[in-house]
């Protein structure tokens, strides 16, 4: 064996030594290296899972003029407040029954559905159009439903909102960051020219924590759960109360289901 094969045999060796060092000994840095799947908790808490997410919303118990949902959904996700309604940004919004469910909606409706006001969202969808036309993989679906953005692949092209039949996509004209009121640091802040949207506050269900639209809502007026659980709370719900999926028609099988 040559001197420089023999020396370069050592470098290697050094090397590869230095690689396996973290499992060895265990630095400090080496858990911050270990990607995490979505849906896993990295701490003792046991993450949230489902083979299929579903929320369940029961309009009739939204007192008039609560935003509790938007404001907690908001402010955990940094989403932007803009004063210009051009720009605004919004993952989950109140509006009339006959916005929402135009097919239902007829003169002779009753006053008390007319006054309704029903949060909406991104419908996360078995069959969503907005995966079907990015051009990127920017946005996906998950085994267990979630429709998810993955900002750094979006490319700002639009065509999933275009594609999307609730408005539930948002595009951020501007940098978003100066208009966030208070910056929460365990969610990351968007950058001009991308779009986002709700994803069932799947860094929540990763640490075991229920979405934050659910929290918030003192009248329980919101039931998030596994739908092919039979014995989840949203499927008894579903089993007991009539309930509308919006724009159903259209074959997107949507997964937010509501209660009037």
């Amino acid at each position: 064996m040559t001197t420089k094969r023999r020396d370069f045999l050592k470098i290697a060796g050094a090397s590869a030594l230095t690689l396996l060092a973290p499992s060895l000994f265990g630095p400090a840095w080496a858990e911050d290296a270990i990607v995490i799947p979505p849906g896993r908790a990295s701490g003792p808490t046991p993450a949230l899972s489902a083979r299929r997410w579903a929320m369940a919303i029961d309009a009739s118990r939204c007192k008039e003029g609560c935003t509790d949902c938007i404001t907690a959904c908001h402010a955990v996700h940094n989403v932007p407040d803009f004063s210009n309604p051009k720009d605004e940004v919004k993952w989950i919004w109140n509006e009339p029954f006959s916005s929402v469910f135009p097919a239902e909606d007829h003169p002779h409706q009753g006053k008390a559905i007319q006054n309704l006001r029903i949060p909406v969202l991104c419908n996360h969808c078995d069959n969503p159009p907005c995966v079907r036309v990015c051009p990127t993989g920017a946005t996906f679906s998950r085994p267990d439903g979630i429709v998810m953005m993955d900002y750094h692949r979006c490319i700002g092209c639009r065509l999933c909102m275009a594609a999307c039949p609730y408005g539930a996509r948002s595009m951020n004209f501007r940098n978003p960051r100066p208009f966030i009121a208070k910056i929460n640091p365990d969610f990351p802040t968007r950058a001009k020219g991308v779009v986002e949207k709700c994803n069932f506050c799947e860094e929540r269900l990763a640490k075991g924590m229920i979405p934050a639209c659910v929290l918030a809502c003192k009248e329980k007026a919101i039931v998030f759960g596994d739908m092919e659980d039979p014995r989840s709370e949203i499927r008894l719900l579903m089993e007991t109360r009539f309930s509308l999926r919006r724009r159903a028609h259209l074959g997107t099988a949507p997964q937010i289901y509501y209660i009037l």
